[in-house]
């Protein structure tokens, strides 16, 4: 006699049929972390809220048993370039899906209303405000619908970083569609976000799922800003050709930095917005499409950016908050490939944040909170994987991540860090505790500042304790005792303030950690990012994976789609590795479903093909690793203002004809000059200095040396300005 399946075993044979559909569709084996427990929430119609980091595919947890639920999914997107992505790699994995919003031409509005009503679609993309209108709740009650999906739930909560006063209204769902499971998805979210989520949106008993916040492929680098571009150029250089982003706090910091990069020969574009809509989509569609490597940004680009082979992400000032560092970071390695994401600091960054919030009302009790924790962040000793889980209320296990500069040891220790504290400390007492971090560091320093003589301040026994350090690395560890807890910022002027563990440290039953000063020139120490993953590129052969990411940019370019829609960078990998040369092997690429062997298998095939043939290369077989290609050497320190000089100097205008095109004080030109000089190897300094001068410079230079321009100066009778001097010396280093 035959028995009726239980309710587990019903369970069983749909998860069975949503890997079935993944590999055919997606062309993936198996689940990431946490994707089957999300999965089968939605195929049991209850409620969830899933919280998983940038690349853990949050998406696929609703696409894959939306394919095989009777009905429509309704997934609601608060972009509408994040629509279009997600819609076009849909319909490129052979799946029936459309959006409906405000881009679309009335003909086209009505061809996605007419597949609603026929039922031809499986999964509808919508903006909240669009959802919400009378019309389309109306269009959706006459229809049967598998679930409700909300991406970027964290717009729901006052909470969250991102707050969207229209995500609330997505609370009338429940009562609108009473026997609907609602289903939210976000990368960042901690326990009071998620509560709130739930609470807004009235879901019942929701599942809270909230996988792993670790990123194990991503490497963290936290500096002080202190080498201008250098910094970042070092981490572009690294990863010439590949995809990356930069990010910057001011619309007027994104226009310089892009126009530099140009200038100096790489591939870049703004992004902010105060430009058009027109302008901003192209661009976008620019780096989406692989036209261009690196856009250049605010924080107004990247919500939803679904590119997969992001290989690197700069900040050149600190984030407002770790749930904004942990999502914009988290646009890097989405596809589990490693890359970089580095984050350079300046001390003026908090007061920055303070100011552009306070102008635009955002200046609240959660958003200040988010500003000291991203603050105590950067200022951190602790390793930085650490940092960022248990901010979101986890822990990792190991000890060391071997992923960051902390656990790396590409920074360095302090040799005595209890008497350096309790110096700092003990400075703080003694000015009463009523002055701000920068101040302290002066009278530690020993500044003669005319503030601290109207004080007497010099006359305190702390005054020029540290003399022999310089200010800046005495200011880093003030903020780094702050990020430890042995002291705090009070008060409207942020007045220091020693704690109890403080105290503690000037009895010297506690030691902190201090780290020695950020060295000017590269880092000593070899870094993870320099070389790459040997794990990840085993058995690849590089120049067929550059032949092949051609290939892609090309066919992506033809159907007007982003280029990691075609593939990601793991299926190119992987193609390079195993060299198939039939469709059942190409099969058994990483990433390829049957629909995308199907369109794509012809020109992939033959291209390695080709390749194998020219190189005389055997096909499906994996072959031993190539040697990762060596980095380039470091260029000369730049800022983004030097290199807008570089044009005046190449068309031979004099510092002064250049100080008045750039509205700058010559003196601040002479030091473009200089830079320019190192960077394009200039040997000769005619064109600013007579040979007469420049003659009598070169003969001091070889009796004294070209180490110091003291030196060379008094040498010179002091009859000789140092500006010219620089630009001679400039010129003979590089002619060695």
């Amino acid at each position: 006699m035959s028995t009726l399946p239980t309710q587990a075993e019903n369970s069983a044979i749909e998860i069975d049929a949503v890997r079935q559909v993944v590999r055919q569709s997606w062309g993936y084996d198996s689940f990431r972390p946490l994707q089957q427990e999300a999965i089968e929430c939605v195929l049991a119609g209850r409620d969830s809220v899933v919280v998983l980091p940038t690349g853990g595919g949050k998406s696929l947890c609703f696409q894959a048993p939306a394919c095989c639920l009777e009905g429509l999914a309704v997934v609601v997107s608060p972009l509408i370039s994040l629509m279009k992505d997600q819609v076009d790699s849909l319909r490129t994995n052979g799946i029936a899906a459309a959006f409906f919003n405000s881009s679309l031409t009335p003909r086209e509005r009505n061809d996605v209303i007419e597949a609603i009503r026929s039922d031809s679609l499986k999964l509808l993309y919508l903006a909240p405000e669009s959802l919400l209108t009378e019309n389309v709740l109306s269009l959706l009650a006459g229809v049967k619908i598998s679930m409700f999906a909300i991406d970027e739930a964290h717009c729901i909560s006052s909470w969250g970083h991102d707050f969207r006063p229209e995500y609330r209204g997505l609370r009338t769902l429940k009562q609108r569609f009473p026997n609907v499971a609602v289903h939210t998805y976000t990368a960042t979210a901690t326990e009071r976000v998620r509560h709130d989520i739930a609470t807004e949106l009235a879901l019942d008993q929701p599942a809270m799922l909230v996988g792993s916040f670790d990123r194990p492929n991503l490497n963290y680098r936290i500096q002080r800003r202190n080498r201008g571009m250098d910094q970042m150029l070092e981490v572009i250089e690294r990863h010439h050709g590949e995809s990356g982003i930069v990010y910057c706090i001011s619309r007027k910091e994104v226009e310089k930095t892009a126009a530099a990069l140009n200038a100096l020969g790489h591939s870049a574009v703004a992004y902010h917005a105060g430009l058009s809509d027109t302008d901003r989509i192209k661009n976008q569609e620019a780096f989406l499409e692989e036209r261009i490597d690196i856009v250049v940004a605010t924080v107004a680009f990247g919500m939803g950016i679904d590119k997969s082979n992001v290989r690197f992400v700069i900040h050149t000032g600190m984030p407002k908050s770790l749930e904004a560092y942990q999502q914009e970071s988290g646009r890097a390695g989405r596809d589990g490939l490693e890359a970089d994401c580095c984050l350079f600091f300046g001390g003026g960054d908090f007061g920055t944040w303070k100011r552009l919030m306070a102008y635009s009302g955002e200046v609240t009790e959660a958003a200040l909170e988010s500003l000291q924790a991203i603050d105590r962040f950067c200022n951190s000793t602790r390793c930085r994987h650490k940092s960022l889980v248990e901010h979101f209320g986890q822990t990792l296990d190991q000890q060391e991540c071997q992923a960051c500069d902390i656990c790396l040891d590409q920074v360095e220790q302090v040799d005595d860090p209890l008497i350096v504290a309790q110096k700092i400390l003990s400075c703080v007492i003694r000015l009463e505790q009523m002055y701000g971090a920068d101040y302290t560091a002066q009278v530690l320093a020993g500044s003669n500042d005319q503030r601290i003589l109207e004080k007497r301040h010099d006359q305190l026994s702390t005054h020029g304790i540290l003399g022999e350090y310089p200010k800046g690395a005495i200011r880093d560890w003030i903020e780094q005792l702050i990020s430890q807890d042995c002291a705090q910022k009070i008060g409207e002027y942020n007045q220091l303030q020693v704690t109890e563990l403080g105290w503690q440290v000037l009895r010297g039953e506690h030691t902190p950690t201090l780290l020695k000063p950020a060295s000017k020139s590269s880092d000593k120490k070899s870094q993870r990012s320099q070389s790459v993953d040997p794990a990840s590129w085993e058995g690849v052969d590089r120049p067929l994976f550059e032949s092949l990411r051609d290939l892609r940019r090309e066919i992506a370019t033809e159907q007007g789609v982003p280029a990691y829609i075609v593939f990601g960078d793991a299926a190119l990998r992987d193609m390079a590795r195993r060299r198939p040369s039939t469709q059942d092997d190409f099969l058994q690429v990483q990433g390829v479903g049957q629909k995308k062997c199907e369109d794509y298998a012809e020109p992939f095939l033959s291209c390695i093909n080709d390749y194998c043939t020219t190189n005389s290369l055997p096909t499906d077989v994996t072959p031993t690793a190539l040697p990762s290609t060596p980095t380039k050497p470091r260029r000369p320190a730049k800022t983004a203002s030097a290199v807008a000089a570089f044009p005046y100097f190449k068309e031979g205008k004099t510092v002064a004809q250049v100080a008045e095109e750039m509205g700058r004080a010559e003196s601040t030109v002479y030091g473009y000059l200089d830079i320019f000089l190192r960077h394009e190897q200039i040997t000769d300094p005619s064109p600013w200095i007579d040979e007469a001068t420049a003659t009598r410079i070169r003969q001091a230079i070889e009796a004294v040396g070209n180490e110091k321009l003291k030196p060379i100066f008094e040498h010179l009778d002091s009859e000789v300005p140092y500006h010219q001097i620089r630009i001679v010396a400039a010129c003979l280093a590089n002619a060695e």
